[in-house]
This record gives structure tokens, C-alpha cells and sequence, in this order.
């Protein structure tokens, strides 16, 4: 890993100090003067072996980061390749974490609305940009002059980019005291995921509480599918009944009870005569025989949670796989496999291009994480992808790129897949040897069983066409 300190130039940017940084990258004030606003440099952690996660937030912050504007949201600077120094340089911001006042809470009533209000403003600029946060938490919320500023877009979601995270992982993403019940599910795509996690923040300002704890499991986040918390003023009874009320519609776990409009949380929070205030609640079945009954109620999951409230759980366009062999480098099949993946996205204008390459892993044993010169084996291998399709000239906002790692190839591309609804895939087929007859090649794998349509490309026409190439030339 590459250290760095304090008078580290990189890029004309001047590292300055060391800021507390978390676990996925080191955070440093910095200086620059192309800019006249303070700056902050973001330096993601690519040890040998690292979580792939820190890379995938790593370009998903920047590419969501610059195109987002407006008094709730850093100011986007510039950013490094990771071919060289990865990093995203944007405006520091002053202000308070509200991360201090929850440990003070619980606070008053009056001041937990007003931090509420701030909140649901920023979330609603954020919303109409067509980006769902996802990782909405004390730590990330910024107590600005000029108002809440939200942080950290690593877990966030465009909803006219690419899903880097999702496209690769269907696991819980978020943290565990506020991630809203679709996300423990998978789901990525809904506005009201963020109205669940200001719904935790405001119960937890109000109460001194988090309502679900901090569960360590998958198994430990799926509780609050099932189990609501205890109400608000169960645990402190100066907290206004409608405020409770608002508070317990955020974190309605079927989403067409949810506000699914920040707006409408803002409208609220603003007018409190105007919150319907239920007169009653029916409290949870409890005891053993309520228990053992659980245990023999077969629930679908996401029918608790109901569908997106918005349109963004609309399909998008199609999804072209194209699936490239770069384990010896951009060699005549991976040239082929571009000019077909070419050809494809011609016929399909709207589609989006994933592109794909696997890293085999070992059955037994450790894979090593670092190639002969100790740089990490993933992080070249997706330099090695990005510039493999470069000649393509794609709009950022209609590729993305994938490094899968994997005992079986086949198995990796078939599995992004169909977690993707791809559409079609474009796939390179070597030479047939009578290994690979015995055991099968990856593209008679993906062709087998594959549920979309499937180009594949032949290494065999390739060097045939390159042998009588130079059998004309001779003559």
C-alpha cells in the first residue's frame, strides 16, 4: 500500500493533514490553487487483499459525486484513475457531525423536529436528482451553515448509472442500526429506504435509543421484518404523540404505509396539526404461543415490504454481458470479443454494456491476492478491463465493469447474469482441446445454460483467418 503524508503532492493537490478516516479509505485536508473552496482529499484503501467493496464504493462515490449539485451535497473537484492514484478530491466542509448530538439525546422535542426538517430538505434535493443514499446515518449528516450536507455516496444509487454494488452482490448493504427492510432483502432502487433510516436517527434523537440495536448478522437485520421497536413514548413520554406518529410512518416496514416522499416527511414534521395521530395501537402477540405460531406462518419476505413506491422499480434498458478472458492480456480473442460486443451494442442503442472478466480462484488453499511485483492482482486485472474497452468510446453512464473472482468462470458469468436480468451475453470460445472436451469450456457452459441469448466468439476463426492472412501476403 502506498503511504502518504503530509506535503504528498499528487495531482497538484498538496496533502495538508491527516483527517479521522474510517476503515475504507484515509482522509486528508488538502490544497489546490486551481480551487477556491477548502478541499478534501479521499484515498480509498487498495491493500493487497482488500474487501473488492472499497474499490466498487470507491467508483460509485465518484461517479454519483460529480454529477450531484446544489447547498446539500460537497463540491466535487476532481478525481484520480486507479491505473495510477485513485482518489476524489472535493469541498470540506465545516459544521457539526450529528453524530455529537445523538450522544447527547435524548434531545427535545422542538430541536429533534428541527434537525428532522434539515434532514428531509437535504434528502429531498438528493431525491430529485435521482440518488438514493443507502448508508443515511448520523455520521454522514454534516450540521452546516448553510444546512444539512450529506456524506459519503460510496453505498449510494443512481438510478440512470450502473449499480456497481448491486450488479455484483445481492447481501445487505448499509449500516445495521438503520438499513431499511428492503435493503436487508437486496433491494437498492427506493427513495423510502432513506425515509427508514431518518426514521431511526429521529427515534434515536428523541429517545436516546437505537431502535434495532446494532445486529451483527444477516439473520439479526431481518428482525425488523418481523419485530417493530418499542414506541417512542414507551421509552420517553414527553416525546409530542404526533411526532411519534411521523417517526413510526418512516419506519413502516410495508412501504405503501412508508412515507415515500421526503417532502411529504418535511410537510409534516413543519404542520403538526395536520398528523393523524391513530388512537390506538394493536400491540404484537407475545408469549410461547405466540412464538411457536411464528415458527408455522410461512411469509414471503418481500411481500412484507411491499414493491418501490416510486418508479424506479421499472425495468431499465437491457443489459449486454460481454464476458473477456484477460488472464494473458488483451490477445486475439479479447480483440474479437470487443469487435462482437461492437457489433451487439449497435443493433441494441439503449442497452447497457457490463463488462465482465473472472479471476480464478483456487479450490483448496489461498489464491494470491498480488501478482510477481506485489500490486494487487484485482485492481490491475480491472485496469486491464477498462482499457480493453476503451476503443468502444462508451458513455460512462452505460458501462460498467466487473472483476469477478471464482472457482468456475462459467459459473461467475452465469450468476451475474441472471442477478441482472442481462440480456444478452458475448462470450470467447478457445480452441477445443481434449481437456476441454472432457470437461466442457466456459462458453458451452454459458451457452447451456444461460437464460438470455449468446454470441460466442471462436479463438479457432480468429487464427484461421490470421494464417490466410499471411498465406496472402506471402503470395
Amino acid at each position: 500500500m502506498q503511504r502518504f503524508e503530509a506535503g504528498t503532492e499528487i495531482d497538484g493537490f498538496e496533502l495538508v493533514e491527516r483527517l479521522p478516516s474510517g476503515g475504507m479509505a484515509g482522509v486528508w485536508r488538502a490544497t489546490n490553487p486551481r480551487f477556491d473552496f477548502p478541499l478534501v482529499l479521499k484515498i480509498p484503501f487498495l491493500d493487497p487483499g482488500a474487501d473488492v467493496s472499497v474499490i466498487l464504493g470507491f467508483e460509485t462515490e465518484e461517479l454519483i459525486l460529480k454529477r450531484l449539485t446544489g447547498p446539500h451535497v460537497p463540491r466535487f473537484a476532481a478525481s484520480g484513475s486507479l491505473a495510477d492514484v485513485p482518489y476524489i478530491a472535493m469541498e470540506f466542509v465545516t459544521g457539526r457531525s450529528l453524530a455529537d448530538e445523538i450522544g447527547n439525546a435524548p434531545r427535545p422535542a422542538d430541536e429533534v423536529t428541527r434537525f428532522g426538517v434539515e434532514i428531509a430538505k437535504a434528502l429531498a434535493a438528493l431525491h430529485r436528482q435521482k440518488v438514493v443514499h443507502l448508508d443515511l446515518k448520523p455520521e454522514n449528516i454534516i450540521l452546516a451553515t448553510r444546512g444539512v450536507v450529506l456524506l459519503d455516496f460510496g453505498l449510494a444509487r443512481h438510478a440512470e448509472l450502473p449499480d456497481l454494488l448491486g450488479a455484483e452482490s445481492s447481501v445487505p448493504m448499509g449500516t445495521a442500526a438503520y438499513i431499511s427492510p428492503e435493503q436487508v432483502l437486496g433491494e437498492r432502487s427506493d427513495p423510502a429506504s432513506d425515509l427508514f433510516a431518518l426514521g431511526c436517527i429521529l427515534y434515536q434523537l428523541a429517545t436516546g435509543e437505537e431502535p434495532f440495536g446494532r445486529p451483527a448478522t444477516f439473520a439479526g437485520m431481518k428482525r425488523r421484518l418481523y419485530h417493530a421497536p418499542r414506541p417512542p413514548r414507551d421509552i420517553n413520554d414527553a416525546i409530542p404523540r404526533w411526532l411519534e406518529a411521523i417517526i413510526l410512518r418512516c419506519m413502516e416496514v410495508d412501504r405503501s404505509r412508508r412515507y415515500s416522499e421526503a417532502a411529504h416527511v418535511l410537510s409534516d414534521l413543519r404542520n403538526p396539526d395536520q398528523v393523524v395521530v391513530a388512537k390506538g395501537r394493536a400491540r404484537p402477540e407475545k408469549g410461547m404461543w405466540a412464538a411457536i405460531a411464528n415458527l408455522f406462518r410461512k411469509v414471503d419476505d418481500k411481500s412484507l415490504v411491499g414493491r418501490p413506491a416510486g418508479p424506479r422499480g421499472q425495468a431499465g434498458p437491457s443489459i449486454v454481458l460481454a464476458a473477456v478472458d484477460l488472464a494473458n492480456g488483451s490477445d486475439a480473442l479479447a480483440r474479437e470479443v470487443l469487435n462482437e460486443t461492437a457489433r451487439v451494442l449497435a443493433s441494441r442503442e439503449d442497452s447497457w454494456l457490463a463488462c465482465v472478466t473472472v479471476l480464478k480462484t483456487e479450490i483448496i488453499g489461498d489464491t494470491p491476492a498480488t501478482d510477481e511485483s506485489g500490486s494487487s492482482a484485482y485492481v490491475k486485472r480491472l485496469v486491464a478491463l477498462k482499457d480493453w474497452a476503451h476503443p468502444l468510446h462508451m458513455p460512462e453512464d452505460r458501462i460498467s465493469y466487473h472483476v469477478l473472482e471464482a472457482v468456475s468462470p462459467a459459473d461467475a458469468i452465469l450468476n451475474y447474469a441472471e442477478h441482472n436480468d442481462v440480456g444478452h451475453i458475448v462470450v470467447g470460445a478457445r480452441s477445443s482441446s481434449a481437456i476441454r472436451r472432457h470437461l466442457g469450456s466456459v462458453s458451452t457452459k454459458v451457452v447451456a445454460r444461460a437464460f438470455c441469448s449468446v454470441s460466442v466468439v471462436r479463438l479457432k476463426a480468429v487464427e484461421e483467418q490470421g494464417r490466410h492472412h499471411k498465406e496472402d501476403t506471402a503470395e
